[in-house]
């Protein structure tokens, strides 16, 4: 790729330079098997609302579809590689990964879904185990299982990193390669019949493009608008809240999930937690305003219950960011438009983005550059079955 790319033609551009858009810039500019230009379209570079440095940069593998266990264990892979891959004139990125483990906890009603789930995982080569209450209760004595059927716990590849290091990591990497990054918001794409011929900017360029990739994370549904498209990917907000115990929890708390939803685990000396919103209680939204409400009324009386040492808690900080929510299914949409087939999505990852952006630009790069996925198959998350209107599920969302 040639450094310093700037005119207004591109062979990829790419509107949105979060995680999910920096990783396929990355993939691409480093595939020998790729020598076209990539410019990324990203309409605030301080990233001061984005969903990837306001998540909470979690890994996982514990999910209900393979495709997304095979997800995590790349991702963790990455993250091993990371330093030496990401790593820019000598300089290694530290993304400060804890392999904490993540903790799901089932009632009688939840456990065959926790069993299949962890059939699964362990099917793909995770490292995950089920845990009867009383055994969970001798490896965590903090934690009340007295109406619990059934645990999954990752004993290894688990865990969380600082989010916002691995998008820079990515975005520097990137520009490294050759990759334009331009501070610019696409307002109009130019669509001729089965094909995007451009993206129209607000500074009032037009850049004409070989391939267009949707990777616009809450904004995703606006922006295919733009192309006369449905994408039923919109923003919904997700309330953090940083919690100080006076309790000493040992072991060191996973990352816990309630069966309510209500989620929790460390943070450097305090703890980090929130929920998902019932459907009738999650609007789509521009609005970050965290609800504290939310804490009060479903949050602290979950941890409580679950957790008793949550009962004496204070809470010392806050703040809200956006899921790029698949109303759908909650599952990614990954691949090309059946019909404008220079037009790829790589969105509505519904929380999990972060932690799937480097098996998401792996693949996307594959299109791209070798005309489909070569490593993990991720056929399933096209948009054809959005068309359809057939959801591909996806049990564990946190």
């Amino acid at each position: 790729m040639a450094n310093g790319q700037k005119s207004d033609t591109a062979d990829v551009v790419i509107v949105g330079g979060g995680a999910i858009g920096s990783s396929i810039a990355f993939f691409l500019a480093e595939d020998p098997g790729f020598d076209g230009t990539v410019t990324v379209i990203e309409r605030d570079p301080t990233y001061a609302r984005a969903s990837s440095p306001l998540s909470l940069g979690g890994l996982r593998q514990q999910f209900s579809n393979r495709e997304n266990v095979e997800i995590g264990l790349f991702g963790r892979t990455f993250v091993e590689e990371l330093p030496e891959r990401l790593s820019v004139n000598g300089e290694a990125p530290d993304v400060g990964f804890v392999e904490g483990g993540y903790l799901f906890c089932a009632t009688e009603s939840g456990r065959p879904v926790l069993e299949e789930n962890v059939a699964v995982q362990q099917a793909a080569g995770a490292n995950i185990t089920l845990l009867e209450p009383e055994a969970a209760r001798a490896r965590f004595p903090w934690i009340s299982v007295d109406d619990l059927a059934a645990l999954s716990l990752g004993l290894s590849g688990e865990g969380w990193m600082d989010p916002n290091a691995l998008m820079q990591a990515f975005k520097r990497k990137a520009r490294s390669l050759g990759v334009t990054y331009m501070e610019d918001t696409a307002v109009r794409i130019d669509r001729t019949g089965g094909r995007i011929e451009g993206v129209g900017l607000a500074s009032g360029r037009t850049i004409t493009c070989g391939t267009l990739i949707n990777a616009a994370g809450a904004q995703a549904g606006r922006l295919a608008a733009l192309a006369d498209i449905r994408l039923p990917v919109s923003p919904k907000k997700r309330c953090v809240f940083v919690l100080d115990c006076r309790e000493t929890l040992e072991p060191r708390l996973p990352l816990t999930i309630d069966p309510t939803g209500v989620f929790v685990r460390p943070e450097g000396k305090h703890f980090i937690c929130g929920v998902s919103p019932e459907a009738d209680q999650d609007p789509d939204t521009d609005d970050l305003t965290v609800e504290h409400d939310q804490f009060d009324e479903i949050v602290w009386p979950a941890l409580a219950n679950r957790i008793p040492a949550f009962e004496a808690v204070k809470v010392v900080g806050s703040w809200a960011g956006f899921y790029d929510y698949n109303t759908l299914d909650q599952n990614g949409i990954v691949g090309r438009h059946p019909e404008v087939e220079n037009l790829i999505f790589a969105n509505g990852f519904s929380g999990h983005g972060l932690q799937q952006s480097p098996a998401v630009g792996r693949a996307v790069s594959e299109l791209i550059g070798h005309g489909g996925f070569q490593t993990i198959d991720l056929g399933r998350f096209g948009y054809e079955r959005i068309a359809a209107g057939s959801p591909l599920f996806e049990k564990n969302v946190v």
